[in-house]
């Protein structure tokens, strides 16, 4: 059997970014034909010589706007900083990428700011959803997971503060993770929270996504040994992840949990009053809104109308914080970090639904308040591991009439166990 080579697979990329009955001019907002090319080269010369730079070594790989390459603007999905000074280097983890030998197609669309799990952006479109193009893609990582579910890479680097990795993983059927975020460097990367922001892969597969994190960590990749379900202990948190569940999501997540059963995993419906409190900390804006605003108050001072509305006023509930209150949030959410860390020492991890609810119709997201309910109900499941301080993975569930995602979520550190688990829950499941 012929393995194309990355010249090849590249150039399948370039004509479904190219074509115009496709989402690649949405998708994707720039794009780097002759260094990909270059890069190609480079990884086929290698291969032809039997040398490789690792498992991402000729990989075609794209990264979302937000990230700094050296000689251009960070755009971060925004007209204000269309003409900002360019970068001076690239952030770490494009220099990690190159170093590994990946081929760098294209800068991707995302949320304004990366500040919505919807992923509508009225400056550079809105990707269809792969699944269905008249819905949204999930944001903020709109474009990643566009772009991998099209065919126009195999691996998308995101970012996730809230869930903008697993969303739109989720919602595209694909597989979205979120590191222990203290693993991957985040400088280079235009922050929407200081405290919550990680960098985490896009793919098609639990395996991609691990070669990437371990690449982009700074570690040596491996593909994950999928671990024995047997045994193994998840736990299930009622109350909060399943109020306002949809008729699609919630019988897929009940039959993946059957087959669980039925595997030997023992699967156990758990209280968790953490979860309140974390409602209650977040309810005007928390961490997020608070270190948005005080990033962007000098720029929306200038340029408030150039934002997209239904970003601004999410950053400008930060104004309304003080310094006081921020350090009280700041002090409490540790605490509350702690206790869910020992709260999970019993299991190996807990498992709910991505969202609950599949991706909604571009049309009902221009009324301002069914946006904000449903962007709430986006990310009311996916930002429990962001505030916790934990890694989860997002995988796609089967069979249903649009894409449905299941979430593992585990303690901090734990990420390595995490790609184990998905994997054999992964190949349980497809």
């Amino acid at each position: 059997m012929n393995v194309p080579s990355a010249r090849e697979r590249l150039d399948q990329a370039l004509d479904r970014i190219r074509d115009p009955a496709g989402e690649g001019a949405r998708a994707c907002l720039a794009v780097y034909e002759d260094q990909a090319r270059a890069a190609a080269e480079a990884a086929d010369i290698r291969a032809k010589a039997g040398l490789t730079l690792g498992p991402l070594d000729g990989v075609i790989v794209t990264i979302k706007d937000l990230f700094d390459v050296a000689g251009e603007p960070t755009r971060a999905g925004s007209k204000v900083l269309a003409d900002a000074p360019p970068a001076k280097a690239d952030a770490p983890v494009v220099r990690r990428l190159r170093a590994a030998g990946a081929v760098i197609v294209a800068k991707t669309n995302m949320t304004e700011f990366a500040f919505s799990g919807v992923g509508q952006n009225p400056h550079y479109g809105i990707p269809g959803n792969p699944a269905d193009r008249s819905r949204i893609p999930g944001g903020s990582s709109s474009g990643a997971a566009v772009a991998v579910a099209d065919g126009m890479c195999a691996i998308a680097i995101g970012t996730d503060t809230g869930g903008s990795t697993r969303i739109p993983a989720a919602l595209c059927g694909i597989v979205g993770f979120k590191p222990s975020r203290q693993r991957v460097p985040t400088a280079g990367a235009f922050p929407l929270s200081t405290t919550l922001d990680s960098v985490g892969p896009l793919a098609g597969s639990v395996a991609e996504c691990a070669l990437a994190d371990a690449v982009l960590a700074g570690e040596e990749p491996t593909v994950p040994t999928p671990a024995p379900l047997a045994g193994l202990r998840l736990a299930v948190p009622s109350g909060l992840p399943f109020e306002h569940i949809d008729d699609i999501v919630g019988p897929q997540f009940d039959a993946a949990l059957a087959r669980l059963g039925r595997a030997g995993a023992r699967v156990d419906e758990i209280k968790i009053p953490l979860l309140g409190d974390m409602l209650r900390i977040n309810a005007r804006g928390g961490l997020i809104a608070a270190e948005a605003y005080a990033l962007h108050r000098e720029l929306l001072a200038k340029h408030a109308e150039a934002y997209d509305p239904l970003v601004r006023v999410r950053v400008m509930r930060g104004a309304d914080i003080s310094g006081a209150d921020y350090v009280n949030m700041a002090r409490e959410r540790a605490m509350l970090v702690r206790a869910m860390d020992a709260l999970l020492e019993d299991v190996d991890g807990l498992v709910l639904p991505t969202t609950p609810i599949v991706a909604p119709q571009i049309a009902e997201m221009a009324d301002a308040e069914t946006f904000a309910l449903k962007n709430a109900l986006l990310l009311r499941n996916t930002t429990i591991a962001n505030f916790f301080d934990l890694a989860a993975i997002s995988l796609p569930l089967v069979g249903g009439s649009l894409p449905v995602g299941l979430m593992l979520v585990v303690r901090n550190g734990a990420d390595k166990r995490l790609f184990r688990i998905a994997a054999a829950i992964e190949r349980l499941l497809t």
